[in-house]
């Protein structure tokens, strides 16, 4: 993969896919190599935490710890220290942010049609849901038979801190890393000159009607239905599902977008706004970090 030059000679830009989504690097030098090197650093490393937690890989870990059939699997350091994060997310979230509601996709596809599932459909799926019902004592596992874990909602962000962390041992230029709107920013462009991030509209979904922000350094992550949703009789159904009922959460805004010092912590807050429904702007508040809600 080749960098190339963007906006007059600027930055350079490099873009691949990875994890489902588009993802790029800008970096603000005037040295190609360098460009070049950070660029494939960050490919390698996307596409290698892609390969590892992909359940779209029976060779992946996750696939081997889904498929372990209530035996006890022990996990790599990189694998426990995740799941380290998402057992202090749940219990943070009083149990709304639960990896393992994952399972809930055999019944819900947020595809923009009106195919609700039934209700009885929906509580039998949900037999499988609840991080209280596996073991896990770092770092031996026990998932039981029928659960699944699915790190969708951390391991993009967490991607993009591990490129934004090699990248900065690698050499001190600043970089923005964008996978899929999960954001991290390694500090100001040349000149002390910020980063324009564009906000996504999810009225209008692929423009920027609701602003930018303007940033040195930090995370960013929006979480939001856009793209993925429901709608029948009227109501929309958002693709933010709370783990304790199997359905999708009542009241939530369009869509959260939040800064914070890593992207990692943007998108926990971002999720976590949005399961709070109708709470939202007020949890966030109570969080003192920048963010912009959407109803």
């Amino acid at each position: 993969m080749h960098c190339e030059r963007i906006e007059d000679g600027a930055y350079w830009r490099g873009s691949f896919t990875a994890m489902g989504s588009p993802c790029e690097i800008l970096i603000d030098s005037d040295d190609e190599r360098l460009a070049n090197t950070l660029c494939k650093l960050v490919r390698d490393e996307a596409l290698r935490i892609e390969h590892k937690y992909s359940r779209y890989r029976v060779d992946s870990v996750l696939s081997l710890i889904n498929a372990s059939r209530g035996h006890p699997v022990t996990a790599d350091a990189e694998t426990a220290q995740l799941l380290d994060y998402a057992e202090q997310c749940h219990r943070l979230s009083d149990g709304k942010f639960d990896i393992t509601s994952g399972v809930l996709r055999a019944v819900w596809r947020f595809d923009g049609s009106d195919r609700v599932p039934e209700a009885a459909a929906v509580a039998k799926v949900l037999e499988h849901v609840g991080w209280h019902k596996l073991q896990w004592r770092n770092p031996v596992l026990i998932l039981p038979e029928g659960m699944e874990l699915d790190l969708g909602g951390i391991g993009k962000e967490y991607a993009v801190d591990r490129c934004a962390l090699l990248c900065s041992q690698t050499a001190a230029v600043s970089a923005l890393i964008n996978f899929g709107g999960d954001i991290y920013i390694s500090g100001p462009r040349r000149g002390d000159q910020t980063w324009i991030i564009g906000i996504d509209d999810p009225h209008a979904a692929g423009t920027t009607g609701t602003g930018a922000l303007q940033l040195r350094r930090g995370g960013v992550a929006t979480s939001g239905d856009a793209r993925r949703f429901l709608m029948k009789d009227g109501v929309r159904y958002g693709h933010i599902l709370d783990p304790h009922s199997g359905w999708p959460v009542s009241g939530a805004p369009r869509s959260v977008t939040v800064v914070a010092q890593t992207c990692v912590e943007a998108g926990m807050l971002a999720t976590f706004a949005m399961l709070q429904g109708a709470r939202a702007e007020e949890f966030l508040r109570e969080q003192h970090v920048v963010h912009r809600c959407v109803r």
